[in-house]
């Protein structure tokens, strides 16, 4: 059967849908019979300078969105009461796209999408990577950073950029994390007469700049080198090195904070309060579980927001928010939690109490403390609503004179909790 024309949806009868179609490097002739139609016939056709100069000649007339577009998207229907609207969209719309805002605001089912193959399915068919193996991370409009969680011998990574020095900066996060030995290829123009590809090894890359919108395509590998001090890349599981944060001293050490995070048991989408963070370490291990994990770390010392601020950008989780501010009064008005960590300020006055009508049901509250003080407030929160209480002891050898002998860490007391 022939292919439907700006056919209604269910649920929109009485109105025309929005007609979204993706378009490509190659443009007016790239789309197929049914998307130029759509256009020719459309009372108006949206999208930036760079996808309507793609159509010139072709619309009946044309609206470019502002920057920002936020208002510009929720507006639409308005401006156009009626209308037959077309948006063009780079590619899939549905990928890092305006279609998947739309679609936010409006419905699936006010909508009329017609994608065109993604930047990173042209990339993948041009490298011959398997797209269900390769990481994909998106850096346009957002921190470059993100990258850094992705970053592991042996992974593919493909990461769209909105910057022409992007490629530089990502040969830099490379060498900071001890992979200089990754291939990086720079895919410009992906599907248009301008398409070029580029590359090179991290440890020798040249740094040119390229096209503002590419892809950068990662093969990483560490570094060949024998003595490599940037170190070795860093995990996803939990527990990171102690010396790899920057911190006061005041951090969760790594095996204890191994254990917390088992019991704060990270959930893709799920939102941490991270209260008392300190170095924020549990936070950003939390949110480095997965790139859809979200965290808020508070803190009432601006040196210690400083150190998260620091941690945030050196281990990929740039969007970390961070509250200023002592428990339990900075909590007010927080989205409500599905894990809470208080690893200070247990024995400051409500603060445990706000936390437990603040979170979830079926969330986890884990709760550590070293102070007498604080272990007494543990035992009678445990003795009031339940949980289970533990000591966690560790011990690392250390030099006695020409012996080695264990010398024991201070002693946690743990709470953890299911509401």
């Amino acid at each position: 059967m022939p292919e439907p024309i700006n056919s209604a949806r269910p649920g929109s009868a009485s109105l025309e849908p929005i007609v979204v179609i993706g378009i490509g490097e190659d443009g007016w002739d790239g789309l197929s019979a049914a998307s130029q139609r759509l256009i020719r016939d459309a009372d108006v056709v949206v999208g930036s300078d760079r996808q309507q100069a793609l159509i010139a000649g072709h619309a009946r007339s044309s609206e470019l969105w502002p920057s920002p577009m936020t208002q510009a998207l929720a507006g639409l229907r308005d401006r156009h009461p009626g209308e037959r609207i077309v948006v063009l969209a780079s590619g899939d719309p549905m990928f890092y796209g305006v279609g998947a805002s739309l679609a936010r605001l409006f419905g699936p089912d006010a909508l009329d999408i017609r994608p065109f193959p993604s930047s990173v399915s042209l990339a993948c068919a041009r490298l011959g990577w398997p797209q269900a193996d390769v990481d994909v991370v998106s850096a346009v409009g957002r921190p470059l950073s993100a990258v850094t969680r992705l970053l592991q011998p042996g992974r593919r990574v493909l990461v769209l950029v909105g910057d022409q020095n992007a490629a530089a900066e990502l040969v830099e996060l490379l060498l900071r994390n001890g992979l200089g030995g990754s291939r990086v290829h720079v895919l410009e123009h992906l599907g248009g007469p301008a398409e070029r590809q580029r590359e090179g090894i991290a440890s020798q890359w040249a740094g040119n700049p390229h096209a503002k919108l590419a892809i950068i395509a990662l093969e990483c590998k560490q570094s060949d080198d024998a003595d490599n001090s940037a170190g070795a890349p860093l995990a996803l599981t939990p527990g990171l090195p102690d010396d790899a944060w920057s911190s006061d001293g005041v951090l969760t050490k790594r095996e204890v904070r191994a254990v917390t995070l088992a019991l704060l048991a990270p959930m893709p989408g799920q939102l941490l309060w991270d209260v008392g963070a300190g170095s924020g370490s549990i936070a950003v291990e939390w949110m480095r579980s997965h790139h859809t994990c979200r965290g808020i770390a508070v803190e009432v010392r601006d040196d210690r927001r400083a150190y998260i601020s620091a941690n945030m950008e050196r281990f990929g989780v740039p969007a970390l928010q961070i509250v200023a501010g002592q428990a339990p009064q900075a909590l007010d008005g927080l989205p409500a939690p599905d894990a809470i960590f208080i690893g200070g300020g247990v024995t400051n006055d409500g603060v445990v109490k706000t936390c437990l009508e603040a979170l979830k049901s079926g969330g986890r509250l884990v709760a550590n403390g070293v102070t007498i003080e604080t272990e007494t407030e543990l035992a009678v929160w445990q003795q009031r609503v339940g949980g289970e209480l533990s000591r966690i002891t560790v011990s690392h050898a250390a030099a006695i004179g020409s012996f080695t002998a264990f010398r024991p860490a201070l002693t946690v007391t743990q709470w953890s909790y299911i509401k």
